[in-house]
């Protein structure tokens, strides 16, 4: 049973565009772990094998300690974006339009509970320096409505030449889903026919030939060795959606009655606004694949705004790179740790109320271990045996050897504070004495300064996001959902109109 069409070159092109982000992933993994205490797990190649650093440490005796400074320093940018974070506006210069637009935006937003949403998407900016979002229009919850969806980078993926920070230049992008059997057919099965289609193509039995088929026509010696074709939970369905930017010829017209100007493919639709030019212009297309090639669905792009439903922002994204705020400060918490580490192992080995006793001192009938328990006993009492120049038991304590441990760490927290930008002015700590209120608000000012670029990288992302929430409510929602019976101008015309601020 075949009803569907394979299109293998774009499956490889999916997958290529994937697998170039690898070394990103690995790098998002490392802060992810180094965000949530997981230090210690950097692997060493030690006597011909690999091992994690933590049990490296263990072996030689000494206990890997941590102090997590780089979640405290998340911590203090999500509260700063929290504490200036509010539904975005929109400005038209149709006042009642721009009025209900911005009414409706805010049902949007909390309809999505997109503060807590976007306090998570800034959460992953600042440990990968990716986040991504998915916009759409839809069912969900007993009612339809736009929806956004906060989409795991690991799972997406953009073409490898893109290096425009506005992601102008993209060519390609998508993301894989993982879905249940049922999520698939409810999809993409128009029919029972449809159902068994599906059904057959991934059917569990014959994954495993059918993937090895594909590799072989993809000139892989294993389908699976990068991940990209099989799925973490093997009761899972893998569906790849892919959207690329295609040259298509069609018509650029102005209708000079709106003053809009916008490109159409169909010729009668292009001689009724009068002024067009003939050209080649970009046109999204998305497929929806199977690992096996099956193009499931294809087609132009559903949406207004005549783009994909994504929003993406990469950080800085200079010649393509993605840089995190948590890589920043890494090499200071790993120094850190091993100088809270090297102190405890000092500390540990320092002499700590050693009871040194001279045998010709312990008594007839008396052991040493007697005598280290009438010496740790309340009132206890030790016949000594005096003799001249016999030296009397005593205890000794020292303290730690000072090689200078406490300075390396108090310079590592400053190095930490001066390379995030996350000063104690910003932590709220508590200034000395000779620090006057002016000085303080003014470091504290300097502070947020810090944060300014990546925070507005990310503001810029959001307002990127809710100008496609406002394109989908001109598209979908009906005037009586957005309580603007009156609102008679054509919605098309309002998208070129309409700003977020």
């Amino acid at each position: 049973m075949d009803k569907f069409a394979k299109d293998y070159s774009l499956l490889n092109e999916a997958r290529l565009n994937w697998q170039r982000l690898d070394c990103f992933r690995k790098e998002r993994m490392r802060c992810k772990r180094y965000c949530y205490g997981d230090q210690w797990g950097d692997p060493l190649f030690v006597d011909g094998q690999w091992m994690r650093e933590e049990n490296y440490i263990r072996s030689q005796g000494s206990e890997p300690l941590k102090n997590n400074l780089i979640r405290r320093l998340v911590k203090q940018v999500l509260g700063l974006y929290r504490s200036e974070s509010k539904p975005l506006g929109v400005s038209c210069d149709n006042k009642a339009a721009g009025k209900v637009l911005y009414k409706a935006l805010g049902e949007v937003w909390r309809a999505n509970s997109l503060d807590e949403v976007n306090a998570r998407a800034l959460e992953e900016f600042l440990i990968s320096g990716l986040v991504v979002q998915r916009k759409t229009y839809g069912w969900r919850g007993g009612g339809g409505g736009c929806w956004t969806y906060n989409v795991r980078p690991d799972n997406f993926f953009i073409d490898s030449s893109a290096a425009d920070c506005r992601g102008w230049d993209v060519k390609c992008l998508g993301e894989i889903h993982d879905m249940s059997f049922g999520e698939l057919c409810a999809e993409f099965a128009k029919s029972e026919t449809d159902v068994k289609v599906l059904a057959e193509i991934y059917d569990k039995r014959l994954y495993g030939d059918r993937q090895g088929e594909v590799a072989g026509m993809l000139g892989l010696y294993d389908g699976n060795a990068d991940g990209f074709f099989r799925p973490a939970d093997m009761s899972a369905c893998r569906v790849y959606e892919v959207w690329q930017r295609k040259r298509m010829p069609g018509y650029l017209c102005h209708d000079r009655e709106v003053g809009s100007l916008f490109w159409t493919a169909r010729a009668d639709e292009a001689t009724a606004h009068g002024s067009m030019e003939w050209c080649v212009a970009d046109e999204w297309h998305y497929s929806f694949l199977t690992p096996f090639g099956d193009v499931l669905a294809e087609g132009v792009t559903p949406y207004w705004h005549r783009l994909h439903p994504y929003v993406f922002k990469a950080y800085p994204f200079v010649d393509g790179e993605i840089h995190s705020f948590v890589a920043d400060v890494i090499d200071q918490q790993r120094y850190t740790n091993r100088l809270i580490t090297l102190y405890d192992w000092v500390m540990r080995t320092s002499a700590k109320g050693v009871l040194l006793v001279p045998e010709e001192s312990v008594p007839d009938g008396y052991t040493i271990d007697d005598m280290a328990d009438q010496w740790a006993r309340f009132n206890g009492v030790i016949p000594v045996k005096s003799r001249n120049g016999a030296a009397m038991p005593h205890q000794v304590a020292t303290n730690a050897t000072n090689v200078g441990i406490s300075e390396l760490l108090q310079t590592q927290l400053g190095f930490m504070e001066d390379i995030s930008g996350v000063t104690g002015a910003l932590q709220g700590k508590a200034s000395s004495a000779s620090v006057s209120g002016t000085l303080y608000e003014q470091q504290t000012r300097n502070a947020t300064l810090s944060q300014l670029d990546l925070l507005d990288s990310f503001r810029r992302f959001l307002h990127d996001g809710a100008y496609k929430d406002v394109c989908n409510i001109l598209q979908f929602y009906d005037c009586d959902r957005i309580t603007a019976k009156n609102l008679v101008e054509d919605r098309v015309a309002l998208l070129e109109k309409i700003k977020i601020i």
